[in-house]
């Protein structure tokens, strides 16, 4: 059964679980609309928003129910689902109406592809809107400039005393020291086709160690010299706080991972004015401003709802 939540109640507790299904509590936030301005036809339209288990995509999550509750849509929240394939599922079997996704996710990951499409951000896009769209029947609305790419760090220390700035020094640089051989990997990031497969294809890692870790911990085991070298996003505001250096994917292994509002086609068919407030959110996003978001949760133990929150009064989106 699909419980009717309002918003204030969700950034309470954060999910219904954690709820208990119980929604009548005090609300933290009241959300009023500003440039998003409530829009007839989704008066009492119940939409449900879900997310993947990391913070951006939390917070992505939480901003797009703020956008859709000042629109007048009832809003209830599935954020933090864990896992890519659990989210997609979720939003496949109609639990959830609303999730951001990634090109390169949708591409490789969805659609089975090996290799990106070259031809930059766009291409990406089109490719892996029109595919999503023909064979699950999911419309991508327009694609935002935030692109959290995965990349690999170290700490800034010992990329300075290696000499490392691209994933290529990198792969050099394990080939004269194999004992160095050692990566902190999340689990699907291990084996998904555009996770370490991906790399070790373009640079030709030999018998890596790998520690699996979850995505949360990778950073500060990096930091610590647990592991000399870890799988990040590039948009993690723990990279500043933790004083990382970012190596560039030289050999651009990894697609390009612009964050994009996905809906089921025939949902957005019965809500087409869904499509107004998400692309408005969507376009105002970059990656320097997700760092810094991110950072406030990560680094400063904020809660992800109220940096949403600010960030969406800030913008004008909501009052």
């Amino acid at each position: 059964m699909r419980v009717k939540a309002i918003l204030g109640a969700i950034l309470l507790c954060g999910t219904l679980s954690a709820c208990g299904l119980e929604v009548n509590t005090a609300l933290p936030y009241k959300i009023e609309p500003g440039s998003i301005q409530p829009i007839e036809s989704l008066k009492g339209v119940e939409v449900t928003v879900g997310s993947k288990d990391f913070t951006e995509n939390i917070i992505l999550g939480y901003m797009a129910e703020m956008a859709l509750s000042a629109a007048g849509a009832d809003v209830i929240d599935l954020t933090d689902i864990k896992g890519s394939n659990s989210s997609r599922q979720a939003l496949l079997a109609g639990q959830t109406d609303v999730t951001w996704e990634y090109t390169g996710t949708g591409w490789i990951n969805y659609q089975g592809n090996e290799l990106p499409v070259p031809g930059g951000e766009q291409a990406q896009y089109e490719a892996t809107k029109a595919a999503d769209e023909a064979k699950y029947g999911v419309t991508w609305l327009n694609y935002s400039p935030l692109n959290d790419q995965y990349a690999f760090a170290v700490t800034e220390a010992y990329g300075a005393a290696n000499n490392l700035k691209t994933t290529s020094d990198l792969a050099e640089f394990l080939k004269r020291k194999p004992d160095q051989n050692v990566f902190c990997l999340e689990t699907e990031f291990t084996s998904r086709q555009d996770g370490f497969p991906a790399a070790v294809r373009a640079y030709g890692f030999q018998n890596p160690v790998i520690k699996n870790f979850g995505i949360g911990t990778i950073y500060s085991a990096v930091a610590s010299g647990t592991c000399p070298i870890g799988e990040i996003f590039t948009t993690d505001g723990r990279i500043a706080g933790l004083n990382l250096r970012v190596l560039e994917d030289d050999k651009k292994a990894f697609p390009q991972y612009n964050a994009v509002p996905t809906l089921r086609t025939d949902f957005l068919k019965q809500h087409p004015e869904l499509r107004g407030p998400l692309d408005a959110v969507s376009a105002a996003l970059d990656n320097e401003q997700m760092i810094e978001l991110c950072k406030q949760v990560d680094v400063d133990g904020r809660d992800q709802g109220e940096v949403a929150y600010e960030w969406m009064k800030k913008k004008g989106f909501i009052s």
